[in-house]
């Protein structure tokens, strides 16, 4: 609140309009003076009086007046993490294996996920796991963006899932006696600048898992799905949706890393045990009957 004008006391009052006495030490009065002083005196505390009882005036009309609600400079774009500033990844290869499993929407990625770690003791990591769960997290900043990202079948953007998978990792890490880990990240990267972005930030893939499959059997298993998931994004709508954007941006990672000879691609149309059955011999050719 503004700070008020101080009122003027009556000492201060009477003695502007009192005429100066005399005295000894004070030099002679002149009565032609003294009547100007008092005039000008005068008007001059009319003047201040008319203003001060102004500004009270408009204070005490502006206490009464709605609060109107600061506006706040625009927020950076919902989701956006600032970018690493990393010059090296946090994990070395040689301590942390990484898979990337990809595969276009109910090619069956999470489900040779889990054979992998029943058998072989990966840590499978789905990256539309975490990010449902952080959806669902209370006080999360980006739940909302990623609910509207998943159920339009766009994707989420990177600097989000590349936290989660980061933090994901970490905690696996410092759990194990050995400071090592490996890792099956499911559904991720689904685009060029996530790839790149996770081999310069956090580690480098060791292989790619391609589970490829036609579009109308991946529509067809994720429907059924559907009925019991409650995933909002296993509706038909969104399922095309999501098989666009698989075409549009995620057969390029593929391809970038099908050039670097780090593609393993599997027919995932055959029963889930046909499936990995493949999967296990091709990963013994690929790291050694010991992965």
């Amino acid at each position: 609140m503004a700070a008020r004008m101080p009122l003027l006391s009556g000492r201060f009052v009477a003695s502007r309009l009192s005429p100066r006495a005399s005295s000894s030490l004070s030099l002679p009065t002149r009565p032609h003076r003294s009547a100007t002083t008092v005039s000008s005196s005068g008007l001059f505390l009319i003047v201040i009086g008319v203003g001060s009882l102004g500004y009270v005036g408009l204070v005490n009309r502006r206490k009464d007046m709605p609060i109107q609600p600061q506006l706040e400079a625009p927020a950076s774009p919902a989701g956006q993490l600032p970018e690493p500033a990393k010059s090296t990844p946090t994990f070395k290869p040689e301590d942390v294996t990484v898979i990337f499993v990809l595969g276009g929407p109910g090619a069956g990625k999470g489900t040779q996920c889990s054979k992998l770690v029943e058998e072989h003791g990966f840590t499978h990591l789905s990256a539309g796991d975490l990010l449902r769960a952080e959806q669902q997290r209370p006080g999360s900043q980006f739940g909302e963006l990623i609910k509207d990202y998943i159920k339009n079948g766009l994707i989420v953007p990177m600097e989000v899932t590349i936290a989660l998978l980061e933090n994901a990792m970490t905690e696996v890490i410092q759990k194990s006696g050995d400071k090592k880990g490996r890792f099956l990240i499911d559904g991720f990267p689904r685009k060029m600048d996530q790839a790149v972005k996770f081999e310069e930030s956090v580690c480098p893939a060791k292989l790619v898992l391609f589970f490829d499959c036609p579009e109308d059997v991946m529509e067809k298993r994720i429907l059924e799905r559907g009925k019991t998931s409650g995933r909002s994004d296993d509706n038909a709508e969104s399922i095309r949706k999501r098989f666009r954007t698989f075409i549009e941006t995620s057969m390029p990672v593929v391809d970038h890393f099908e050039k670097e000879g780090k593609v393993v691609k599997l027919d995932a149309t055959p029963a889930p045990n046909e499936v990995f059955a493949s999967t296990k011999k091709a990963l013994t050719q690929r790291l050694g009957s010991s992965f």
